[in-house]
């Protein structure tokens, strides 16, 4: 099964997670300091949520399409390379408390997009301490045509 994910940078992560557990009436799957993500059946979604400063807004941090297995992860690869999309992948990262393998796209906006699998669970948010994992490049830090790896989850 794949599903769709959502990452939001959210002001009030304990305001943020009882909106959300009663909106898709389900409780995270994983908590973590300064991070939450709930696996959500219906509609099939991955809501990542990722602590800011207070008092900034929500924003959307990055979209994804988590898929069941590397070898997804690599289809769809190709499938965006043959498309003519520049993509970024990464293998074996260590990303919000996740190993995954991921690949990244951007959309002409430059809104950025993983498709990634989870691997195994991980103790920490990011493989290198200091690491911006789940910061969305700044469209002024990339080429037009370049996807940055900055983002996860």
């Amino acid at each position: 099964m794949s599903r769709v994910q959502l990452a939001l940078r959210v002001p009030d992560l304990a305001a943020s997670i009882a909106f959300y557990t009663k909106l898709f009436g389900t409780e995270p799957a994983k908590l973590r300091d300064g991070y939450a993500n709930f696996a959500i059946a219906e509609p099939p979604l991955k809501l990542v949520l990722v602590e800011s400063a207070a008092g900034e807004d929500t924003r959307m941090d990055h979209l994804g399409v988590e898929v069941e297995s590397t070898e997804a992860v690599n289809a769809a690869t190709a499938r965006l390379a043959d498309a003519g999309l520049a993509t970024d992948v990464e293998n074996d990262t260590t990303c919000c408390f996740a190993l995954q393998d991921k690949v990244w796209v951007h959309g002409p906006g430059r809104e950025p997009w993983e498709v990634y699998v989870v691997k195994a669970d991980a103790d920490t948010l990011t493989k290198e301490q200091g690491s911006t994992c789940c910061a969305a490049p700044d469209a002024a830090d990339t080429g037009a045509n370049e996807p940055a790896a900055d983002g996860c989850c």
